[in-house]
C-alpha cells in the first residue's frame, strides 16, 4: 500500500511539473560561438534581415567602433553554407573576415576604433554545384559613443651627437724582411 502512495505522489508530482509554464528562450544573435575562442565582439551589433535587392542582396548593420566584432550569418537556399567567397569591396574604416563554421557563412566586420561614420563593403557568395554568385552588400552604421582614442605612439628617434663625427684612419705597418 506504501509503495502504491509513493508511485501515485510521484507521478502527480512529475505531472505537476511537467505543466509547469516555462518562460520561452530568449532570442539568440543568428552568429555562431566563437570558433576561435579569442574573439572580441561589440558592445553594440544589430544586424538586420537580408534583403534582396535590383543589385543583390544587402543588410544593414549597427556597430560601435570599440574594437569588437559585429557578424552576419547567411547561407544557401538548402541551409548550408557556401563553397567560396570573395571580398569584392574593401570596408574603408575597419575590416571584414569571411569563414565556414556550423553550416553558416559567418561575415565579421570590425569596424576601426573610434571611428564613427559610415562604412560598407560587397561580398560575392559562390554557391556549391557551380551556381551563379550572389552578390552581398554589406552598409555599417559606426557609433564611437564612449570609446576612448587610442593614444598617439610616436617612434623613438636617437638624438645624434654634434662633433661626433669620426675619420676612416688607414694603418700602416712596416714589415721588415729578414734574410
Amino acid at each position: 500500500m506504501h509503495v502504491r502512495v509513493a508511485a501515485s505522489l510521484l507521478s502527480t508530482g512529475l505531472l505537476i511539473a511537467g505543466c509547469a509554464q516555462k518562460p520561452p528562450p530568449a532570442p539568440q544573435a543568428a552568429v555562431a560561438p566563437d570558433p576561435f575562442g579569442y574573439q572580441k565582439r561589440s558592445a553594440v551589433c544589430t544586424v538586420s534581415p537580408v534583403a534582396a535587392g535590383p543589385a543583390g542582396r544587402t543588410v544593414t548593420m549597427a556597430v560601435r567602433s570599440d574594437d569588437g566584432l559585429c557578424a552576419v550569418a547567411v547561407s544557401q537556399p538548402d541551409g548550408t553554407a557556401y563553397a567560396s567567397f570573395l571580398l569584392q569591396d574593401l570596408p574603408e574604416h575597419g575590416k571584414a573576415f569571411i569563414h565556414n563554421y556550423n553550416n553558416q557563412t559567418l561575415i565579421d566586420y570590425t569596424a576601426t576604433t573610434a571611428y564613427a561614420g559610415p562604412d560598407g563593403f560587397s561580398v560575392s557568395l559562390v554557391p556549391s554545384g557551380g551556381g551563379p554568385r550572389t552578390l552581398l552588400h554589406v552598409a555599417a552604421k559606426v557609433d564611437a559613443t564612449g570609446v576612448p582614442r587610442p593614444a598617439v605612439v610616436t617612434p623613438y628617434v636617437a638624438p645624434v651627437a654634434k662633433g661626433s663625427t669620426h675619420k676612416a684612419t688607414k694603418s700602416h705597418r712596416k714589415v721588415k724582411k729578414t734574410t
